[in-house]
């Protein structure tokens, strides 16, 4: 059996390698959930395992693999389903997943079915698939993937093998960042790889223009407060990035619906809008989080620094700027800042007002770090 697309894509998660080797080798489950931080492999590793799967019980492993390592792929046993807006449409998992489950291989042995972001399902469609999960044919094989474990029910979790992929370390990001083209040097790379907490996703995000955007703009914020200007409301710019990535999905999101309701996918126009604006809400919110982020780790820059610490700083494209700032300052009023920062963070999902809850935490950063 050749596995290589699945040793490449958990070369960097060696638990997880091991553990679907094994399966492999012997008689695998009927149901997988492959949970990790984004950008950690799981998407790569599932359609590997998934290929594997299917060439196992192919007349022609070869060919069958081959079809199934394809993305989009062609092959009628190997079915998809990712989200198209912020969560999975109800009737789309029981089309797709839980009554075509009951259906025969077209070619080979083995159907394989894998649902990206399976917490994006509605508690509806993950009470739905339990039957499937507890009895499902002896064909049938069901690879779930989660970046946020909260997000499944229990009841699901516990049915599945679970497979854990870690946070990829920051040297890993690094080597990936450098062999593609992103017009970044080697000390941007190297922030990004630090800032993007083991998601090669998000570290990419942070080299394209709306991350670097988002970067310049968290900085601004910071510098305000230890210049005492925040009275100029500089926060505001970190809304205006989080709305205008929004939009942005939701105009992508809601071209993909419209697209696949004319090719038959039955779709009513509210149906097409409320899953667009939830693409466009869930999006704005992960960017207004990371500029959270961006803010946070600025401030524990400034810590490090200012308790010479240098080694340790992430925006490591900004030592100047940093270097500069950090002069003078107490480095346990700029840690103290950093986890008031992640405290407001938190605090958005209580559904306050974004607005006031960053005008609050860029006064109360101003005294802090002025004091």
């Amino acid at each position: 059996m050749s596995d290589a697309a699945l040793l490449d894509a958990t070369e960097n998660q060696a638990r997880a390698q091991v553990a679907l080797k094994a399966a492999l080798a012997g008689e695998p489950s009927h149901a997988y959930l492959f949970h990790g931080p984004r950008g950690s492999g799981k998407r790569a590793a599932a359609r590997a395992f998934a290929a594997e799967l299917i060439a196992s019980a192919s007349a022609d492993p070869e060919d069958a693999r081959r079809r199934a390592l394809l993305d989009p792929s062609p092959h009628p046993d190997l079915v998809w389903l990712a989200p198209t807006g912020a969560q999975h449409m109800v009737e789309e998992v029981r089309e797709r997943v839980i009554r075509a489950a009951a259906y025969r291989p077209f070619e080979g042995g083995k159907r394989v079915f894998v649902v990206e972001a399976a917490e994006a399902m509605r508690d509806e469609s993950q009470n739905a698939l339990l039957k499937t999960l507890e009895e499902p044919p002896g064909f049938v094989h069901l690879i779930l993937l989660s970046s946020e474990g909260e997000g499944l029910l229990e009841t699901v979790a516990s049915r599945c093998q679970a497979i854990e992929f870690a946070p990829l370390p920051a040297e890993v990001l690094e080597t990936e960042l450098a062999a593609e083209s992103t017009g970044a040097d080697g000390e941007e790379i190297a922030a990004a790889a630090r800032l993007a907490a083991g998601d090669l996703e998000r570290a990419r995000l942070l080299l394209g223009e709306r991350g670097r955007q988002l970067r310049a703009e968290a900085e601004r914020c910071v510098g305000a407060a230890l210049e005492c200007e925040t009275a100029g409301a500089p926060w505001k710019a970190l809304l205006d990035d989080a709305k205008a990535a929004g939009e942005d999905t939701e105009a992508v999101a809601r071209e993909a619906l419209e697209e696949e309701a004319k090719a038959g996918m039955k779709r009513s126009a509210k149906e097409i809008g409320d899953a667009a604006k939830r693409a466009g809400r869930r999006r704005r919110t992960e960017i207004l989080e990371l500029g959270f982020e961006l803010c946070a780790a600025w401030l524990r820059d400034l810590a490090a620094l200012a308790a010479g610490a240098e080694e340790v700083v992430y925006n490591r494209d900004r030592l100047d700027l940093l270097r500069s700032q950090a002069a003078g300052l107490n480095p346990a009023r700029a840690r103290q800042g950093a986890e008031l920062v992640q405290e407001t963070r938190r605090g958005l999902e209580l559904n306050v007002s974004e607005e006031l809850a960053l005008e609050a935490l860029f006064f109360r950063l101003e005294s802090l770090l002025a004091g």
